[in-house]
C-alpha cells in the first residue's frame, strides 16, 4: 500500500534550496577562476555540494512519489529537480576538467563566464523563491528568466571571441585542446541555465 500525502506544498522550499547550491558551486568557480591556486581544495568542497545536491534531487523524487496532490504537474517538478541537480554536476566537471588537464591560471575569458554562470544562478535563486505564489508573481519570475537569457547570449559572445583567440594568440596546441573543452563545459553550463529558465518560463504561462 502507498501512503500517499495530501497536496504537497515542500516542493517550493526543496527548489529553493536547490538553487542555493547551484549559487553556492557557481560562486566556488568563480572564486577559482579569480584565484586558480584554491583549485585543488576547491574540488573536495564542490565533490560534498555535488553529493548534497544529489541527495536534495532524491528527496525531491521520493516526495514525489508519495504526494497525491502536487502544486504543479509531476513532470514539471521531476524536470525541474533534475536540472536545477545538473548546475553542480557542469560546475564539478568544469573543475575536476582543469585539475585533469593541469590548466593553471585561466584567462580572462574564462573567468568572464564563470562570473556569469554566478550571476545566472542568482537570478535562479530569485526567481524560484517567487514560485510558491506564481499568480501574484508572474511578472517578476518572468523578468529573471529574461535576465538569465540576456546573461547566456553574453556568454556566446564570450565564449566564441575566447574559442578564436585561443586559436590565434597560443602556440601550444595541447592547451588549446584543454582550455577549448573547458570553455565548451563552461559554455554548457550557461546553456543549461537557459534551458531552466525556458522550462520555468513554461511552468508560469501554464499555471499564471
Amino acid at each position: 500500500m502507498f501512503h500517499l500525502k495530501p497536496k504537497e506544498e515542500k516542493f517550493f522550499e526543496l527548489f529553493s534550496q536547490s538553487t542555493r547550491l547551484a549559487r553556492k558551486s557557481a560562486y566556488i568557480l568563480k572564486d577559482i577562476m579569480d584565484d586558480h591556486t584554491k583549485l585543488a581544495e576547491q574540488v573536495e568542497v564542490i565533490s560534498d555540494l555535488e553529493h548534497e545536491a544529489d541527495e536534495l534531487n532524491d528527496a525531491i523524487i521520493d516526495r514525489l512519489n508519495q504526494t497525491f496532490i502536487t502544486p504543479l504537474d509531476r513532470e514539471d517538478i521531476f524536470a525541474i529537480a533534475t536540472m536545477l541537480d545538473d548546475v553542480v554536476d557542469f560546475v564539478q566537471g568544469t573543475m575536476e576538467r582543469m585539475v585533469l588537464y593541469h590548466t593553471g591560471k585561466p584567462s580572462n575569458g574564462a573567468a568572464e563566464l564563470a562570473r556569469l554562470i554566478a550571476d545566472c544562478t542568482e537570478e535562479l535563486v530569485k526567481a524560484f523563491d517567487l514560485l510558491r505564489n506564481i499568480q501574484g508573481n508572474q511578472h517578476k519570475i518572468l523578468d529573471h528568466t529574461r535576465k538569465i537569457v540576456v546573461l547566456e547570449s553574453e556568454g556566446d559572445r564570450i565564449y566564441r571571441k575566447e574559442v578564436a583567440n585561443l586559436f590565434t594568440s597560443c602556440p601550444d596546441p595541447i592547451e588549446i585542446i584543454k582550455w577549448k573543452e573547458i570553455l565548451e563545459h563552461l559554455e554548457d553550463a550557461l546553456d543549461h541555465c537557459e534551458n531552466i529558465a525556458d522550462l520555468l518560463r513554461g511552468v508560469v504561462m501554464k499555471y499564471a
